[in-house]
């Protein structure tokens, strides 16, 4: 069975997709998103270790493909993430992504995985750890707007950590919801197909909205929420790219992850420049408070940030000892004398 990387002259671990589902099935997918969700608040409560930047990203007719930073000084981590709706169209995933970790000292990566399952297991923990410290107490319901290739893991990612035990789902293209009924039938969960919008956000406390077109829409309008409503925006995360009607706004109040970052792509680029935000990372240190009665209405405005894909990826390494799900790959250069990269290649012949 291959060992992790021990030092900096050996091969880099790599997890393929294949090793990356039989992991999530050792582990268990609901342990796998309790313990990622932990992880990632582990990482917003030490928010100021970390090198803060929006990403990357190169904007096409088609779509965004975006590169996503970060480190905390010790460990060097980045994330290729694309965002393509009109993929699915021809067979393809809307979104895919693969990651790395580097050590900072020798600047030597430590780990490559494969990122589109573990994007949408950590986007589906991070909505778990906003709502676990923004819903009402002892959520039962949620509402998921939106049934494309992460409603699953949305879904089990609120019963895992939340205790939600009442499912209803909506979504404009009746096969995505079969899918994900499919999908969720051994889950344990009641789980009802709704006929719009409306009709999903009855008597949910938790509503997470996780659509995929790349435009201004409004999938919530401001009737549609009632007081003490947890709101889960996690769909709009591109310039152009919106899904609540503005109105909601102005009642609720939004938490998001990094400031600058969400003023680009998120719900509150909607909205005048001055528009109050709390980061979350505050609410977790204990410096701002996030839900504080029954009645008010909270706002996790989500476009996704480096930390939290960061923190998937190093619980992913700290998972991977003496699994021998991954491969080593040759991809460091390992001369006999650091100095002496030509006579390495002369000596292959």
């Amino acid at each position: 069975m291959p060992a992790l990387a021990p030092s900096p002259k050996a091969y880099v671990p790599f997890v393929s997709v294949e090793n990356m589902m039989q992991l999530i099935h050792r582990i268990g997918i609901e342990t796998m998103l309790l313990e990622m969700t932990d992880a990632i608040e582990d990482d917003f409560r030490r928010w100021n270790a970390f090198d803060k930047t929006p990403r990357v990203a190169s904007h096409s007719t088609d779509g965004v493909i975006e590169l996503m930073p970060t480190s905390d000084g010790a460990t060097y981590g980045f994330k290729y993430v694309n965002g393509h709706p009109k993929n699915t169209r021809d067979g393809l995933q809307t979104v895919t992504a693969f990651g790395l970790l580097a050590d900072v000292a020798t600047g030597y990566p430590v780990l490559i995985t494969e990122m589109t399952l573990l994007t949408a297991l950590r986007t589906a923990a991070a909505s778990a750890m906003a709502a676990r410290h923004l819903a009402p107490k002892n959520p039962s319901t949620l509402a998921l707007i939106g049934n494309g290739a992460q409603a699953e893991f949305q879904v089990l990612a609120m019963k895992a950590v939340l205790g939600v035990t009442h499912v209803r789902l909506f979504d404009i293209d009746p096969l995505a919801t079969s899918k994900t009924l499919k999908n969720l039938s051994d889950s344990g969960l009641h789980v009802i197909a709704c006929s719009s919008a409306q009709s999903a956000v009855e008597g949910a406390q938790i509503i997470t909205t996780c659509t995929a077109d790349k435009q201004y829409a409004t999938i919530l309008t401001d009737n549609m929420v009632g007081a003490g409503v947890h709101i889960n925006a996690i769909g709009g995360d591109c310039p152009g790219k919106t899904e609540l009607h503005g109105d909601i706004l102005l009642r609720a109040d939004t938490f998001v992850e990094f400031e600058p970052q969400t003023r680009i792509e998120g719900e509150i680029q909607q909205m005048a420049a001055d528009y109050p935000v709390t980061e979350l990372w505050r609410v977790l240190d204990g410096k701002a408070q996030g839900r504080r009665d029954e009645r008010q209405i909270t706002l996790f405005d989500s476009v996704g940030f480096a930390v939290e894909d960061f923190s998937a990826l190093r619980y992913v390494r700290a998972k991977l000892q003496d699994t021998g799900l991954f491969h080593n790959l040759d991809m460091i250069a390992d001369p006999d004398d650091p100095r002496d990269l030509f006579g390495m290649y002369l000596r292959a012949k």
